[in-house]
Protein backbone atom coordinates (compact mmCIF):
# COMPACT_ATOMS: atom_id res chain seq x y z
CA UNK A 1 0.00 0.00 0.00
CA UNK A 2 1.15 3.29 -1.24
CA UNK A 3 1.67 6.14 1.50
CA UNK A 4 -1.25 8.01 -0.24
CA UNK A 5 -3.36 5.11 -0.17
CA UNK A 6 -2.38 4.58 3.39
CA UNK A 7 -3.77 7.80 4.55
CA UNK A 8 -7.15 7.48 2.16
CA UNK A 9 -7.56 3.92 3.99
CA UNK A 10 -7.16 5.91 7.27
CA UNK A 11 -9.05 8.54 6.38
CA UNK A 12 -11.98 6.25 5.76
CA UNK A 13 -11.68 4.74 8.84
CA UNK A 14 -12.21 8.05 10.60
CA UNK A 15 -15.32 8.57 7.86
CA UNK A 16 -17.07 5.30 8.87
CA UNK A 17 -16.11 6.40 12.73
CA UNK A 18 -18.76 9.47 12.03
CA UNK A 19 -21.30 7.49 10.01
CA UNK A 20 -21.62 5.20 13.23
CA UNK A 21 -21.86 8.01 15.81
CA UNK A 22 -24.53 9.37 14.03
CA UNK A 23 -26.34 6.50 13.57
CA UNK A 24 -26.21 5.71 17.30
CA UNK A 25 -27.41 9.16 17.80
CA UNK A 26 -30.26 8.61 15.74
CA UNK A 27 -30.77 5.92 17.95
CA UNK A 28 -30.81 7.83 21.00
CA UNK A 29 -33.10 10.83 20.24
CA UNK A 30 -35.96 7.90 18.32
CA UNK A 31 -35.62 6.09 21.37
CA UNK A 32 -36.80 8.92 23.58
CA UNK A 33 -39.47 10.09 20.91
CA UNK A 34 -40.85 6.81 20.79
CA UNK A 35 -40.95 6.11 24.50
CA UNK A 36 -42.41 9.28 25.32
CA UNK A 37 -45.21 9.01 22.17
CA UNK A 38 -45.65 5.50 23.25
CA UNK A 39 -44.88 4.40 19.73
CA UNK A 40 -44.49 0.88 19.51
CA UNK A 41 -43.54 0.21 16.09
CA UNK A 42 -40.58 3.02 15.67
CA UNK A 43 -39.30 1.21 19.13
CA UNK A 44 -39.19 -1.96 17.41
CA UNK A 45 -38.01 -0.39 14.53
CA UNK A 46 -34.71 0.89 16.91
CA UNK A 47 -34.20 -2.60 18.39
CA UNK A 48 -34.29 -4.12 14.27
CA UNK A 49 -31.96 -1.38 13.12
CA UNK A 50 -29.46 -2.09 16.01
CA UNK A 51 -28.38 -4.66 14.17
CA UNK A 52 -26.69 -2.34 11.91
CA UNK A 53 -24.66 -0.22 14.35
CA UNK A 54 -23.16 -3.33 15.32
CA UNK A 55 -22.01 -4.37 12.11
CA UNK A 56 -20.88 -1.17 11.23
CA UNK A 57 -18.57 -1.65 14.62
CA UNK A 58 -17.57 -5.09 13.04
CA UNK A 59 -16.79 -3.60 9.86
CA UNK A 60 -14.27 -0.54 11.39
CA UNK A 61 -12.79 -3.01 13.46
CA UNK A 62 -11.71 -5.24 11.05
CA UNK A 63 -10.13 -2.42 9.15
CA UNK A 64 -8.29 -0.78 11.79
CA UNK A 65 -6.82 -4.09 12.07
CA UNK A 66 -5.54 -4.66 9.31
CA UNK A 67 -4.08 -1.29 8.91
CA UNK A 68 -2.53 -2.30 12.28
CA UNK A 69 -1.57 -5.59 10.97
CA UNK A 70 -0.51 -4.36 7.36
CA UNK A 71 1.03 -1.15 7.67
CA UNK A 72 2.62 -1.24 10.93
CA UNK A 73 1.38 2.07 11.78
CA UNK A 74 4.15 4.38 14.08
CA UNK A 75 3.05 7.20 16.84
CA UNK A 76 0.29 9.28 15.88
CA UNK A 77 -1.03 6.89 13.38
CA UNK A 78 -1.19 4.09 16.08
CA UNK A 79 -2.81 6.23 18.53
CA UNK A 80 -5.98 7.58 15.88
CA UNK A 81 -6.03 3.45 15.22
CA UNK A 82 -6.09 2.19 18.78
CA UNK A 83 -8.36 5.27 19.97
CA UNK A 84 -10.93 4.51 17.17
CA UNK A 85 -11.52 0.45 18.40
CA UNK A 86 -12.22 1.95 21.95
CA UNK A 87 -14.76 4.63 20.80
CA UNK A 88 -16.27 1.91 18.80
CA UNK A 89 -16.99 -0.81 21.18
CA UNK A 90 -18.53 2.89 23.45
CA UNK A 91 -20.45 3.98 20.46
CA UNK A 92 -21.93 0.25 20.10
CA UNK A 93 -22.78 0.26 23.83
CA UNK A 94 -24.66 3.68 23.64
CA UNK A 95 -26.53 1.99 20.79
CA UNK A 96 -27.37 -0.82 22.85
CA UNK A 97 -28.72 1.74 25.45
CA UNK A 98 -30.71 3.44 23.31
CA UNK A 99 -32.09 -0.32 22.49
CA UNK A 100 -32.98 -0.74 25.66
CA UNK A 101 -34.71 1.93 26.24
CA UNK A 102 -36.42 1.05 22.88
CA UNK A 103 -37.06 -2.52 24.25
CA UNK A 104 -38.68 -0.91 27.49
CA UNK A 105 -41.15 1.29 25.67
CA UNK A 106 -42.25 -2.17 23.95
CA UNK A 107 -42.46 -3.84 27.34
CA UNK A 108 -45.25 -0.75 28.87
CA UNK A 109 -47.07 -1.56 26.18
CA UNK A 110 -49.65 1.14 24.68
CA UNK A 111 -49.84 1.69 29.06
CA UNK A 112 -50.07 5.61 29.54
CA UNK A 113 -46.33 6.11 31.43
CA UNK A 114 -46.85 6.55 35.24
CA UNK A 115 -45.99 10.42 34.63
CA UNK A 116 -45.31 12.40 32.26
CA UNK A 117 -41.48 12.98 30.58
CA UNK A 118 -39.68 15.78 31.70
CA UNK A 119 -36.55 15.62 32.81
CA UNK A 120 -35.94 12.00 31.01
CA UNK A 121 -35.69 14.06 27.37
CA UNK A 122 -33.99 16.80 28.65
CA UNK A 123 -31.36 14.27 29.63
CA UNK A 124 -31.04 12.47 26.31
CA UNK A 125 -30.77 16.07 24.72
CA UNK A 126 -27.77 16.56 26.88
CA UNK A 127 -26.32 13.25 25.80
CA UNK A 128 -26.69 13.33 22.36
CA UNK A 129 -25.68 16.98 22.55
CA UNK A 130 -22.20 15.50 24.31
CA UNK A 131 -22.46 12.73 21.71
CA UNK A 132 -21.79 14.91 18.84
CA UNK A 133 -19.48 17.71 20.48
CA UNK A 134 -17.37 14.97 21.14
CA UNK A 135 -16.84 13.56 17.82
CA UNK A 136 -16.50 17.12 16.69
CA UNK A 137 -13.56 16.93 19.13
CA UNK A 138 -12.20 13.25 17.73
CA UNK A 139 -12.14 14.94 14.04
CA UNK A 140 -10.88 18.21 15.22
CA UNK A 141 -8.75 16.96 17.37
CA UNK A 142 -9.68 19.39 20.06
CA UNK A 143 -9.01 18.10 23.67
CA UNK A 144 -9.88 21.27 25.44
CA UNK A 145 -13.18 20.70 24.56
CA UNK A 146 -13.00 16.87 25.08
CA UNK A 147 -12.03 17.46 28.53
CA UNK A 148 -15.36 19.93 29.34
CA UNK A 149 -17.60 17.12 28.09
CA UNK A 150 -16.06 15.21 30.74
CA UNK A 151 -16.99 17.43 33.73
CA UNK A 152 -20.98 18.16 31.62
CA UNK A 153 -21.39 14.20 32.76
CA UNK A 154 -22.61 15.75 36.44
CA UNK A 155 -25.32 17.11 34.77
CA UNK A 156 -27.10 14.69 33.37
CA UNK A 157 -26.37 12.41 36.79
CA UNK A 158 -27.98 15.10 38.58
CA UNK A 159 -30.79 14.84 36.34
CA UNK A 160 -30.85 11.15 36.98
CA UNK A 161 -31.04 11.18 40.43
CA UNK A 162 -33.91 13.94 40.60
CA UNK A 163 -35.64 11.54 37.92
CA UNK A 164 -35.03 8.38 40.19
CA UNK A 165 -36.07 10.69 43.49
CA UNK A 166 -39.52 11.29 41.91
CA UNK A 167 -40.62 7.91 40.92
CA UNK A 168 -39.24 6.21 43.80
CA UNK A 169 -41.90 8.31 45.77
CA UNK A 170 -44.11 7.88 43.27
CA UNK A 171 -43.62 3.84 43.91
CA UNK A 172 -44.21 4.40 48.16
CA UNK A 173 -47.09 6.41 47.56
CA UNK A 174 -49.09 3.57 45.10
CA UNK A 175 -47.58 0.46 45.03
CA UNK A 176 -49.10 -0.70 42.34
CA UNK A 177 -47.45 1.30 40.02
CA UNK A 178 -44.21 -0.26 40.75
CA UNK A 179 -43.40 -2.43 37.63
CA UNK A 180 -44.31 1.01 35.45
CA UNK A 181 -42.16 3.08 37.48
CA UNK A 182 -39.57 0.87 37.68
CA UNK A 183 -39.49 0.83 33.41
CA UNK A 184 -39.17 4.35 33.81
CA UNK A 185 -35.77 4.45 35.89
CA UNK A 186 -34.47 1.80 33.89
CA UNK A 187 -34.87 4.21 30.98
CA UNK A 188 -32.87 6.78 32.64
CA UNK A 189 -30.28 4.36 33.68
CA UNK A 190 -29.95 4.00 30.33
CA UNK A 191 -29.41 7.74 29.63
CA UNK A 192 -27.32 7.67 32.56
CA UNK A 193 -24.89 5.33 30.98
CA UNK A 194 -24.95 6.40 27.54
CA UNK A 195 -23.21 9.80 29.06
CA UNK A 196 -21.06 7.89 31.10
CA UNK A 197 -19.68 6.27 27.75
CA UNK A 198 -19.29 9.63 25.61
CA UNK A 199 -16.98 10.17 28.96
CA UNK A 200 -15.03 7.49 28.19
CA UNK A 201 -15.15 8.39 24.23
CA UNK A 202 -13.79 12.09 25.22
CA UNK A 203 -10.98 10.42 27.03
CA UNK A 204 -10.10 8.31 24.50
CA UNK A 205 -9.80 11.91 22.30
CA UNK A 206 -7.46 13.08 24.97
CA UNK A 207 -5.18 10.05 24.85
CA UNK A 208 -5.28 10.22 21.20
CA UNK A 209 -4.18 13.68 20.73
CA UNK A 210 -1.73 13.73 24.33
CA UNK A 211 -0.56 10.31 24.04
CA UNK A 212 -1.53 10.26 28.01
CA UNK A 213 -4.20 7.92 29.35
CA UNK A 214 -6.29 10.20 31.96
CA UNK A 215 -9.59 9.01 33.59
CA UNK A 216 -11.32 12.25 34.08
CA UNK A 217 -14.72 12.84 36.15
CA UNK A 218 -14.38 9.97 38.20
CA UNK A 219 -17.54 8.74 39.28
CA UNK A 220 -18.77 9.93 43.17
CA UNK A 221 -19.82 6.27 43.64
Amino acid sequence: MTREAYHRALKDVEDDLELMAAMVGTAIAESITALKSRDIEASRKIVKNDALINKKRFDIEEKCIRLIATQQPMAVDLRILAAVINIITDLERIGDHAEGIAKISISIGDEPLVKPLVDMPVMADKALSMLRRCMKAFLGRDVETARRICNEDDEVDALYDRIYGELILLMVENPKLIKDATYLIWAAHNIERMADRVTNIAERVVYMVTGKMEEMNVSKY
